[in-house]
C-alpha cells in the first residue's frame, strides 16, 4: 500500500531558526518610520540640488487668495482640467473646482484692483533685466533691491550702471553723470553703446 503525505512549503521570507515575538512588532514600526524619514531626507536633498520652480508668483497667489477668500500662502497650485474646470490645490490638502470662464473673469477683476507689492515689482524688474542682459551677453552684479540698481559687465569689463525708478529704466556709463532713460531694460542697455549678441 502506498502512503502519500502532503506538506506546505514555507514562504521565502520564513526563517526557521528565528523566534518572533510580540515585542518585535514595534521594531517594524520603527523601521517604517526610519524608511519614511529616509525618503523625506532624500526628497529634501533632491529639492536642494534641483529645486522645482514654483509656477505661481506671489501676485498669482494674492489674486487666487482674493477670489476664493483664503490667505495667499495657503494656495499650493492650480491647473485646468479638460479645458473647462480650474482646480485650486490648497496647502492643507483640499481642492476647489471652478468654471474656467468664471475664474478668468474674476482674475481680471481682482487683478485690476490689486496694487503691485515691492517684492512683485522687484521680481518683474529682475526678470526683465535678466532677459535684456541675455540679448547683449551681459551679466550683472548684486542688485540693490531698495533702489533696484546694479552694475553691468561684459567679458569681465564694466559697462555701466542700470536701474529703474519712477521715471522708468535708466542707465549711465559712470558712477556719476546724467541718467539716460528708456521705457525698457533692453532699450536702456542699448543706450550704453552695447551691441546685441549676433547668433553664430
Amino acid at each position: 500500500m502506498t502512503h502519500s503525505t502532503y506538506t506546505e512549503q514555507a514562504p521565502p521570507s520564513f526563517n526557521l531558526n528565528t523566534l518572533i515575538t510580540f515585542a518585535d512588532a514595534p521594531c517594524r514600526d520603527e523601521q517604517a518610520l526610519a524608511q519614511a524619514e529616509l525618503y523625506t531626507h532624500l526628497e529634501s536633498q533632491a529639492e536642494a540640488v534641483a529645486p522645482t520652480k514654483d509656477p505661481l508668483t506671489s501676485l498669482d497667489r494674492r489674486i487666487i487668495g482674493e477670489i476664493i477668500e483664503v490667505q495667499p500662502e495657503s494656495v499650493r497650485t492650480i491647473w485646468i482640467e479638460g479645458g473647462i474646470t480650474v482646480w485650486v490645490q490648497l496647502v492643507g490638502g483640499g481642492r476647489l473646482p471652478f468654471d474656467r470662464d468664471w475664474f478668468a473673469t474674476r482674475v481680471a477683476e481682482v487683478k485690476a484692483t490689486l496694487s503691485e507689492t515691492p517684492l512683485e515689482r522687484n521680481e518683474r524688474l529682475s526678470d526683465e533685466l535678466e532677459k535684456a542682459c541675455a540679448v547683449f551677453c551681459l551679466y550683472y552684479g548684486e542688485i540693490n533691491w531698495v533702489s533696484f540698481s546694479t552694475k553691468l559687465y561684459q567679458d569681465g569689463r564694466f559697462v555701466g550702471f542700470v536701474g529703474c525708478n519712477q521715471q522708468g529704466w535708466y542707465a549711465r556709463p559712470r558712477q556719476y553723470g546724467l541718467n539716460r532713460v528708456a521705457p525698457s531694460a533692453e532699450q536702456v542697455i542699448g543706450l550704453l553703446g552695447v551691441r546685441a549678441a549676433v547668433a553664430a
